[in-house]
């Protein structure tokens, strides 16, 4: 099974970046995506951003995720 991840981009340099979402940074390459900026949302998938998202669809998935970490716990 795969599992992609949302985060906003708040760094980029070159092709390299770090997207955060819940407090989690993470690097990620924004190889895939055109014309990358700081704010974005983007999917995250084995470290690559492979989809840019609108704000209010992220917003809405990590929405989902903090549902199930808090069903978890």
């Amino acid at each position: 099974m795969c599992l992609a991840v949302p985060l906003k981009l708040i760094e980029i340099n070159g092709k390299d970046a770090v997207g955060e979402a819940v407090g989690l940074r993470r690097a990620v390459r924004v190889d895939f995506i055109p014309n990358p900026a700081v704010g974005d949302y983007v999917m995250v998938h084995a470290g690559f951003a492979i989809e840019r998202l609108p704000e209010a669809q992220a917003l809405e998935d990590l929405e989902a995720w903090e549902e199930l970490q808090d069903a978890l716990a």
